[in-house]
């Protein structure tokens, strides 16, 4: 089926008038879905730890050179309504472990740098954490070992000098069942 310019600009229209307000309808429902870093935060602080867009290039293949970019949540919203009802439960999984530090002077302020650099650069959702006397960023929501660890092989290629600082743990993840 060919689709002439006409017909792709009202798809397009229609495509853009679903996403935003699946979008408005996710701001109020997936907020509290945010995972919980032991750190009460303001209302406004919880904007900043939104993941950055993602590009899906493939999402709409029978539209040739079409790129729709999409927040992370509304990735979520939209998996559920494309394949059925489905909720973000937290289960035991894997994490991949960046950077931690006890140093009370300087950790939290590292620790948020580093999440501000990597932000635009990985493609799963980065966490800072508080568990005292530790700062810690990991990294993703694995459902096992294996992913975590194929996803630290990629993270140190494009990050070498965080290597050393790079591990695999156990942690509570949220994923879509």
């Amino acid at each position: 089926m060919h689709l002439d310019i006409k017909m792709m600009k009202k798809i397009a229209i229609i495509a853009c008038l679903l996403v935003s307000s699946i979008y408005m309808w996710a701001e109020y429902t997936i907020i509290p879905l945010l995972p919980d870093s032991g750190v009460v935060l303001p209302q406004d602080t919880i904007q900043e730890l939104i993941p950055e867009p993602i590009v899906r290039p493939n999402l709409l293949d029978s539209m040739h050179g079409v790129e729709v970019v999409q927040d992370t949540a509304m990735a979520i919203v939209l998996e559920s309504v494309m394949f059925g009802k489905r909720e973000l439960v937290e289960i035991d999984g894997f994490r991949v472990q960046v950077y931690s530090s006890n140093q009370q002077q300087k950790a939290k302020t590292e620790a948020l740098n580093l999440e501000s650099s990597l932000k635009n650069k990985v493609n799963q959702t980065i966490y800072v954490v508080y568990l005292p006397p530790f700062w810690k960023v990991r990294v993703g929501d694995f459902r096992t070992y294996e992913e975590a660890r194929e996803y630290k092989k990629q993270f140190v290629q494009l990050f070498p000098n965080l290597l050393g600082d790079t591990y695999i743990v156990r942690d509570k993840v949220k994923v879509m069942q």
